[in-house]
């Protein structure tokens, strides 16, 4: 061992064979803990700083991901996002903070990152990833790291990853659960040897609709960063091949196999996906939105105010989860939430007119049509919802 002044003026002992990498002092000082783990090291530790991850999204997932690479020394750091910060990210996307709201994610995450740790490189993309750039951005890096939020981005990240040979740190998250693997690697299975074909469009809510425990995507988002650093340095046991099941509220974590497909048309033996394609269409995003509805058969939140006061026996039908009722609600409204609407019929008068609202209009509209469907006639479709409500009506009640 030899040793060398810090800028600090403590003394700094660095390994003989120290004297060839890349790595600067202060780096080998910075990386310490890093450098006496064997299965790092320095030659490691050079890997990490030569290695570059994509990161695609700069949310929840993103968020843990970016500091723990950033933190260990990742060299290159790129990032894809358009959004901008909104005060309801802070519950969970831990990479910004009060000051940042109204920000472009990528400027203050940029702004962080360097602070955070100023030998990375942090390479931003201001867009939405698509089938007509997602292989030129996945080329550039060594690993993908998958923080998106949607399926038609899940599915696009996961084909051009395995056309362009990258493996994929995968991670999802849902109200307390969690799912994380590695996907693309040599041998092992892809996304779509795991679900061949996305589930139907709004069967599963977004974390908008249906919430997120906000240390969750720290728990994934962190493993995600911890597949990352082993691909980068070639070394202990990864996730491909496995899937790994989280649930928060029960704190479990289960593990199961996964085999890669052989008739898998991207992965596969005879692959039939050559080029990336329409993920919206892939995916169904737009069948889901309902069919429009009369104009006779919606209301704005001020003639439902008045009809209220006049005692018109109006019956309003909050169709939201009932968390999202503790929050703010129209006084008197009776709460079924949507996948329950056809099982609950009975709780709804058919001789009265009925009002259905949820948080803003989309899930009131399903639920709508499928009244309709049940025979209702005297049916109709608040606009806007309670935060319509809200800004009109009720200006006192909470917002989320």
């Amino acid at each position: 061992m030899t040793d060398a002044q810090g800028t600090n003026g403590h003394r700094r002992f660095v390994p003989n064979h120290a004297r060839d990498t890349s790595l600067s002092q202060d780096e080998l000082f910075r990386y310490s803990r890093h450098l006496i783990l064997p299965e790092v090291g320095v030659r490691g530790q050079d890997k990490l700083k030569k290695g570059s991850v994509l990161i695609v999204g700069a949310g929840g997932l993103g968020s843990p991901a970016a500091l723990y690479l950033a933190a260990a020394g990742v060299g290159r750091i790129g990032l894809v996002d358009f959004d901008t910060v909104d005060s309801t990210n802070l519950q969970r996307q831990v990479l910004y903070g009060e000051k940042d709201v109204g920000r472009k994610k990528l400027v203050a995450a940029k702004e962080r990152l360097e602070d955070l740790n100023p030998n990375v490189t942090v390479e931003t993309h201001d867009t939405a990833l698509t089938s007509q750039n997602a292989l030129d951005l996945v080329a550039q890096y060594d690993v993908v790291a998958d923080g998106t939020d949607n399926f038609q981005t899940r599915y696009l990240v996961n084909d051009a990853c395995v056309l362009a040979g990258k493996p994929n740190a995968y991670g999802s998250i849902y109200r307390f659960e969690g799912q994380a693997s590695v996907f693309g690697a040599p041998n092992g299975p892809c996304y779509r040897c795991l679900y061949a074909t996305p589930p139907p469009p709004g069967l599963v809510p977004s974390c908008a609709e249906g919430g997120v425990l906000g240390v969750l995507p720290g728990i994934i988002g962190s493993i995600q960063a911890t597949e990352t650093i082993k691909l980068l340095l070639g070394g202990g046991d990864t996730l491909a091949g496995r899937l790994l099941l989280f649930d928060a509220w029960s704190m479990d974590f289960t593990t199961v196999q996964v085999q890669r497909d052989p008739n898998c048309p991207v992965c596969g033996d005879a692959p039939t996906i050559k080029e990336l394609i329409d993920y919206d269409e892939f995916c169904g995003v737009g069948s889901d939105k309902p069919a429009p509805i009369p104009d006779t058969h919606v209301i704005d939140v001020k003639t439902l105010s008045t009809k209220l006061q006049n005692g018109d026996g109006v019956v309003v039908v909050d169709v939201r989860e009932p968390g999202e009722t503790e929050i703010a609600a129209i006084d008197g409204a009776i709460n079924i939430p949507l996948q329950e609407i056809r099982g609950r019929l009975a709780e709804i008068p058919r001789a009265k007119e009925i009002v259905l609202h949820c948080k803003g209009g989309f899930r009131s509209a399903q639920a709508w049509h499928r009244l309709r469907e049940a025979g209702y006639e005297d049916v109709k479709n608040l606009l806007g919802g309670i935060l319509a409500w809200q800004k009109e009506i009720e200006p006192k009640l909470p917002r989320y």
